[in-house]
């Protein structure tokens, strides 16, 4: 179904859609829109990369009054990447609306320019969860006239201990009239939002169907030591990749990685936790304009990364849990696109390899990487 067969979408929005340079709509667009637009409630599970922010931000831009100068819509999400991101295309959307104002309001930012951007009455907020309290606590915002309220990344936000804070954001907002989540998975932390705070909530399921799967071509390769380092460096130049996106679990294994990478004379930056926020916004804008081809980063970094034309992600760190494997691979491969994704794995790790194998389903190659860096196929794990 394509953008242009919606109805009750503006001329505005729609324009604003082709400029953004999309026609057609993705499955959660197709099922969540018209329902977000009719005012019902929505919880949504969608994998990764899906086009979750067009599917609540349509609804939001179509439906903000500018007449009206307090906050209309509130979005939660987890980190500050991401809240920058989705700020980004919802001001993308509003492009063509005249007076549709949206405000940004994360942590790791002085308060000041927060405030004063709060000061020109948008209609749509998006936060994280900590910084809107501190907002709320120091009465630089108001958001009890807030009809609708966004929770992006459920899961993710919930699970990183923000329980306590949505609830006591979501307690504040007297007017509100529609509670709409989207999550990768339906955690026990969303279904109890989703109990407390929703009435009869429309469930959408976007399964990744092999058709609609992201064509991404995986390989495994067991590696330890001294020698892990030098097979990453066999990777990225015997596959010649054009802009890679290495994931640690660390953030000193980060920082070091990223040193080792430029020392041997890679053009490589990261991105963790530990960064100032001006920086973060800086490693970010290059990575996304082209100038930077490899970045090292975190899980909880990269949320906020929705670069379309990433050649390969490399698991340099064996993930966490399943879950996270398919958060990361999902960062390549996307508008339509193909990707590849490396998993390098040490020898106590191939019982959790054939665990992931199992839950995801997927068919991950095994390679082996001599001494001089020539990659080949691997016989078994």
């Amino acid at each position: 179904m394509e953008f242009k067969e919606l109805t009750g979408v503006s001329p505005e929005i729609l324009r604003a859609v082709e400029a953004m340079g999309f026609t057609q709509m993705t499955e959660v667009q197709e099922k969540a829109i018209p329902v977000m637009m009719a005012g019902r409630e929505i919880i949504a599970k969608a994998p990764t990369g899906t086009g979750k922010t067009c599917a609540f931000g349509i609804p939001l831009v179509e439906r903000a009054r500018p007449q009206d100068a307090w906050i209309q819509a509130v979005v939660l999400c987890p980190t500050r990447e991401l809240c920058t991101q989705i700020v980004d295309e919802l001001r993308s959307l509003a492009r063509f609306k005249e007076g549709v104002r949206v405000a940004a309001i994360y942590g790791g930012q002085p308060m000041k320019p927060q405030i004063e951007a709060l000061k020109k009455n948008p209609q749509i907020v998006v936060a994280t969860p900590g910084r809107m309290l501190d907002h709320m606590k120091h009465r630089t915002i108001r958001v009890d006239k807030a009809e609708t309220v966004v929770l992006d990344e459920a899961d993710e936000m919930l699970d990183m201990g923000f329980f306590k804070d949505v609830r006591r954001i979501l307690d504040s907002l007297k007017a509100k009239k529609q509670m709409v989540m989207f999550s990768a998975t339906i955690s026990r932390e969303v279904m109890d939002i989703g109990w407390l705070y929703q009435r009869d909530a429309e469930e959408i399921t976007v399964r990744p169907v092999e058709e609609s799967r992201p064509k991404i071509t995986q390989y495994c390769c067991r590696t330890t030591g001294r020698k892990k380092f030098e097979d990453l460096l066999a990777v990225l130049r015997r596959e010649e990749l054009g802009r890679v996106l290495i994931f640690c679990n660390t953030k000193s294994t980060t920082a070091l990685i990223c040193d080792m990478l430029t020392r041997r004379g890679v053009p490589a930056q990261c991105i963790h936790g530990d960064m100032i926020q001006k920086d973060r916004n800086r490693v970010m804008a290059k990575f996304k304009e082209g100038e930077i081809p490899v970045m090292v980063a975190t899980d909880v970094a990269a949320r906020g990364i929705d670069v379309t034309d990433i050649d390969a992600v490399i698991n340099y760190e064996f993930p966490q849990d399943n879950e996270t494997y398919v958060h990361r691979i999902g960062r390549t491969a996307r508008a339509r696109k193909e990707g590849i994704a490396y998993l390098f794995y040490a020898p106590d790790d191939r019982m959790r390899l054939k665990n992931l194998i199992r839950y995801t389903r997927f068919e991950i190659q095994p390679i082996a990487i001599s001494e001089d860096g020539v990659i080949s196929p691997a016989g078994e794990l």
